[in-house]
């Protein structure tokens, strides 16, 4: 492993991620939620971007300008060869948190965003991170950060550990770092079939090494094997962002907004009788045993007016960003099924079925009734955002501003498709965020870019371009036999595409 990688994976890349936490405009809902002030981003900064997809895609999708780091030069590289692709003026570099977060010449920020960084390296550097952010973020910034949690993953602590010694001690000398991982994780396999006492007590790690075996190795190797690995609590967590003078301000993830999702009657009670808010995350994450935190928190938390939450609620705009048809009003969270009232959320889910972006008020004023107060559709709307059916979209003259770098990206993205599966999202100027397109939608939309005029045409490209890489799509489950069963595979499922996901796509301008 290289001496500049400070222990961390560094000879295999990491995935082409895009997190939807990332996006500054996501803020919004979740503070006006938590009935929190929140603020207008016009600079924003990621550490430890990775391939730097999700900078890339909030960069090209909105008016926001971004810097950013990773210490990996490939992943720097893959980052600036797609922001020169769009061309956005995003400021990305290749160097260690250190040099980054001593520059003389970056902005304040105005959200400052660290996804799977933070449990992965060493405390020198968060305290690196921690000093950037209490320098460089704004007054009422955001700072977003995720990290895995002590509660959740105490069981694969021992685990871990044995598997990273053997990658250590018992692989060959020279031996590629993916040998490695799939040489540990076969022999903790081997391990825990013997039925050690440990396995007997921790009876769920079976499943989570079962569940490792079907996960990307290039995540796993990034996951489990780099040399720091530090799964905290929340109290934790707060004591090393104090410094920083920031409060925890909700979950950048909705649905843990939700209370009555995750617990019963009793042990809403207990969380409810706790005023000291770190103890109650605390208690709270070992409740439901929490593996993964997503978690904003900002510079100078205040509580906003009620008539001013109000206001902004209402002026909110939302878009819809799923068929009408695939909308289910039951849901499973946490193994808990939930019932959303029909006649409350149907009528909003039937007038945003068009994919035209709303206000919050203009919903309330279409849907109030009888039997659906204005809290109510409210509430509702930002449940219906926790489960991916709406997402908060911006203003228009943003929306115009980022339409052609937002295209120049697409583009170039889908381009990149004709050889490659890597990437599985595009980006749209209404969201200022991604939107989830497989490779095969991608050379469909590629084709029809180049002249195709019907789903017939764009199978027909797609199939041209995995013929030159000799590849086959999986009909049944089983490689397509000759092309002409591929070429009917591709052209079954590009009319689905034309029929069911172009339209939104073309809603969102994730199209070119």
């Amino acid at each position: 492993m290289p001496d500049w990688s400070s222990g961390y994976v560094a000879d295999i890349g990491y995935t082409y991620g895009a997190y939807t936490e990332l996006n500054p405009l996501r803020v919004k809902l979740a503070f006006l939620n938590a009935g929190l002030v929140f603020p207008e981003s016009g600079t924003a900064c990621e550490l430890g971007f990775g391939q730097g997809l999700s900078t890339n895609i909030h960069a090209a999708a909105s008016v926001t300008e971004w810097s950013g780091t990773d210490f990996n030069p490939a992943h720097a590289g893959a980052a600036q060869e797609l922001a020169s692709a769009s061309g956005v003026n995003a400021r990305l570099y290749d160097q260690a948190f250190a040099e980054f977060c001593t520059r003389d010449d970056l902005p304040e920020f105005d959200f400052i965003g660290l996804h799977g960084i933070w449990s992965w390296v060493s405390d020198e550097d968060r305290t690196t991170i921690v000093d950037f952010v209490r320098r460089k973020l704004k007054v009422g910034g955001v700072l977003y950060v995720s990290y895995n949690v002590l509660q959740g993953w105490a069981s694969m602590v021992p685990v871990r550990e044995v598997m990273t010694e053997f990658s250590q001690v018992m692989a060959a000398t020279g031996q590629h770092t993916l040998s490695k991982v799939d040489g540990a994780v076969a022999f903790m396999q081997s391990l825990i079939e013997q039925s050690p006492a440990f396995a007997a007590a921790n009876p769920t790690i079976k499943n989570r090494l079962e569940q490792i075996k079907g996960v990307n190795r290039n995540y796993v190797a990034h996951e489990y094997f780099n040399r720091n690995w530090t799964p905290m609590p929340f109290s934790a967590m707060a004591k090393w962002l104090e410094p920083a003078k920031l409060d925890f301000a909700c979950s950048a993830h909705y649905l843990d907004h939700l209370d009555f999702v995750h617990f019963n009657e009793e042990q809403r009670k207990i969380l409810n009788d706790i005023d000291n808010p770190s103890f109650r995350q605390t208690v709270r994450d070992f409740m439901i045993n929490q593996q993964f935190r997503k978690d904003y928190w900002v510079r100078g938390a205040r509580k906003l007016r009620p008539v001013q939450a109000q206001e902004l609620m209402l002026a909110q705009r939302v878009v819809m960003t799923m068929r009408a048809e695939d909308v289910k009003l039951e849901q499973t969270v946490s193994s808990k099924t939930i019932t959303l009232n029909r006649e409350v959320y149907q009528p909003i889910v039937d007038l945003m079925a068009n994919y035209k972006v709303r206000t919050v008020g203009q919903i309330v004023e279409h849907c109030s009734s009888n039997t659906s107060t204005a809290s109510q559709i409210c509430q509702a709307v930002f449940i219906l955002a926790s489960i991916n059916v709406l997402e908060a979209a911006q203003d228009e003259q943003s929306v115009e501003k980022a339409k052609a770098q937002t295209e120049k990206l697409n583009r170039q993205i889908c381009t990149m498709a004709r050889d490659s599966a890597d990437i599985a999202n595009l980006a749209s100027p209404v969201t200022g965020g991604q939107v989830t397109v497989d490779r095969f939608q991608q050379l469909f939309l590629l084709g029809r870019a180049q002249g195709g005029k019907n789903a017939k045409d764009w199978a027909a490209f797609a199939n041209r371009c995995l013929k030159d890489n000799n590849q086959r799509v999986n009909v049944d489950g089983k490689p397509a036999e000759n092309e002409q069963q591929q070429l009917a595979e591709l052209e079954r499922v590009a009319a689905i595409f034309e029929r069911d996901r172009l339209p939104l796509l073309a809603a969102l301008m994730a199209v070119f």
